[in-house]
């Protein structure tokens, strides 16, 4: 198997490129439509095609590239079922293995940074969206998030798998790329093993982070599979440059 971790550094986000060496098959998990046309380049340079966008959840802070993806290449739209998105060509379901030539994920419904989230086992690697970061996790409160389930999620899904599956996460502030189901079991300060739930709950809820600025605008243009508003504030704009300058529209 062919595998890319690419880094898009306006929303910190990690877009992983997976390609099947057999049929040529490629799919790209978190696209951000921003770096579409380098995540185009890479497939390219590899000699794939892609097939598949796939995202772990309704991003709130970047637009996903899935949408003008699909009108560029004819890649499908892959996205939780959960989350009714009529955009979306597959919906995954846990239990229910996702394949692509060689490649197989196995997706895991993981609630609690939004109640859609899911993370996509694929090997030795578990793709773990926002549900858990490197010494950390995603926020709990918008969309649905609830910090008991959000840690049910980890302790009971992500911490039985075996320890030395690889986690690469969706987002990284710290210039960190990958980690292990054991160190997070070790050192995860928010939802390590020496954590319990009231900790837990007690450290979220003292977080007091902003209002995400982008969330407005990202959530309802996800829904739809990537699309852009119109009237974006100037300070915004970056957010979406790509897709506004699209010939797609």
């Amino acid at each position: 198997m062919i595998f890319r971790q690419l880094f898009e550094p306006l929303s910190s986000t990690y877009t992983y490129l997976l390609g099947c060496e057999e049929t040529g098959q490629a799919i790209l998990i978190d696209p951000v439509v921003v770096a579409m046309d380098r995540d185009l380049a890479e497939v390219r340079r590899l000699g794939l095609t892609l097939a598949y966008t796939v995202d772990t959840h309704i991003h709130a802070d970047h637009i996903t590239a899935a949408l003008e993806l699909k009108r560029t290449v004819g890649s499908k739209i892959v996205a939780p079922a959960h989350d009714c998105l009529p955009c979306a060509d597959i919906g995954l379901e846990e239990g229910q293995p996702f394949r692509a030539g060689s490649i197989e994920l196995q997706p895991l419904h993981t609630p609690g940074h939004t109640d859609g989230h899911f993370a996509y086992l694929l090997g030795e690697r578990v793709f773990t969206g926002d549900a858990l970061l490197i010494d950390g996790c995603g926020r709990t409160d918008f969309q649905n998030g609830d910090a008991d389930t959000l840690y049910k999620s980890v302790r009971e899904k992500l911490f039985t798998l075996p320890e030395d599956v690889l986690v690469y996460p969706a987002h990284d502030y710290n210039d960190r790329r990958v980690s292990t189901i054991a160190q997070e079991k070790k050192r995860n300060p928010r939802l390590g093993e020496a954590r319990s739930l009231d900790e837990f709950k007690q450290i979220m809820a003292g977080l007091n982070l902003p209002y995400p600025k982008f969330i407005d605008y990202a959530v309802p243009g996800n829904r739809q599979c990537g699309v852009c508003p119109s009237g974006l504030p100037e300070n915004l704009e970056k957010y979406c440059r790509q897709m506004t300058d699209s010939p797609q529209g």
